[in-house]
């Protein structure tokens, strides 16, 4: 745990999180306005953007104990004793180190996101250009661009930006937010009418844009709308853009139909039935309807999907993030499990 008001407070301090009777409900209102475009000009292009506004109040949530340090700037000369946080002695003219702080869940005044969601799809089919079907070719670009992301914990405090930068676990709001996020895929799909119908190759490259680390911790700044702004500022610093390549490839059985066999012996359900056969009745033998159920080796192929796919395939270490004191990576956006590979069977009956 960092205090920007005392060097003597330990990294891990005790926080009692604490439920609250008096919460009330959460109050959001949104809009959006969005597009869709496919151009004739460009046949297998599709186009679209959402731009998204929402307005959070009265959240109920936990602030976690570093905002909660940071938003309580100890009273000069006074040892500090609640409501939220508590400092012991100090021997220095400094406030005193962080012994406890008080949880509670409550309803924090508001939050304010702005952002857009964008996609490009192109589909690219092989017979269009009049020399047989060789298959086709997907390609997508979809992301989002943040905005405006600010944050009021109390109706009495300042709004301050959140969007771009880190946020320690302990803040249950979000996780944290970075300007940018996309995704790149291209996938192949066999041509129709062939032994490669069932074929599906593709690979998706993800990208996560830099952002500011947990930089009032950093620099120890006492200011939430100017995090650089601490007696520390040379330890301010931004997380790295992380991009990651993962493939996939996967064979769909889709087996023709066999020949048609003969009919099962059995019985019809209305039975035998009398037809009249010029001016005489003549009873005529049930027709079943019933077939053969399919069996062997082609019928459990049949419908079966074999995938083969391998995440981060370069083995892409997460950025570095100084604010997160546990692990040194984000949580909410990476993971450390390195190059991963799988294989997957499906069967559709």
């Amino acid at each position: 745990m960092a205090d920007p008001f005392s060097t003597q407070t330990e990294p891990q301090i005790e926080e009692r999180i604490l439920g609250n009777p008096n919460l009330h409900p959460e109050v959001a209102y949104e809009w959006t306005y969005g597009a869709v475009y496919s151009p004739k000009w460009i046949k297998g292009l599709t186009l679209s953007a959402d731009w998204w506004h929402i307005d959070m109040r009265d959240i109920v949530s936990a602030l976690g104990a570093q905002l909660i340090i940071e938003s309580n700037p100890p009273t000069p000369g006074v040892q500090q004793q609640g409501p939220l946080v508590f400092r012991g002695p100090s021997a220095t003219s400094e406030p005193g180190p962080v012994t406890l702080v008080i949880d509670p869940s409550s309803n924090l005044s508001g939050a304010i996101f702005e952002g857009l969601d964008y996609e490009a799809i192109y589909i690219l089919d092989s017979s269009i250009f009049g020399h047989g079907d060789f298959g086709r070719l997907t390609t997508t670009v979809n992301g989002t661009w943040i905005s405006r992301g600010e944050f009021q914990p109390t109706p009495d405090s300042k709004r301050f930006g959140i969007a771009g930068s880190f946020l320690p676990p302990g803040f249950a709001l979000t996780s944290s937010i970075p300007w940018n996020r996309a995704n790149f895929s291209l996938f192949y799909d066999g041509p129709a009418d062939s032994w490669l119908a069932g074929v599906d190759v593709g690979a998706i490259v993800h990208w996560t844009g830099q952002y500011e680390d947990d930089n009032v911790s950093l620099t120890g700044s006492t200011k939430l709308q100017d995090p650089r702004s601490g007696p520390f500022p040379w330890r301010a610093r931004k997380v790295s853009a992380w991009t990651t390549l993962d493939l996939i490839a996967s064979y769909t059985f889709n087996l023709p139909p066999p020949a048609p066999q003969a009919p099962v012996p059995g019985f019809a359900k209305d039975g035998g039935k009398n037809v009249k056969m010029e001016g005489k009745e003549k009873n005529v033998m049930p027709v079943s309807t019933a077939e053969y159920n399919p069996c062997g080796w082609r019928a459990w192929l049949n419908g079966t999907t074999l995938t083969l796919g391998m995440q981060n395939v370069t083995d892409e270490d997460p950025p570095f993030v100084a604010g997160s004191f546990e692990n040194g990576y984000d949580e909410s956006l990476a993971t450390i499990k390195g190059r991963f590979w799988y294989v997957g069977l499906k069967k559709r009956f």
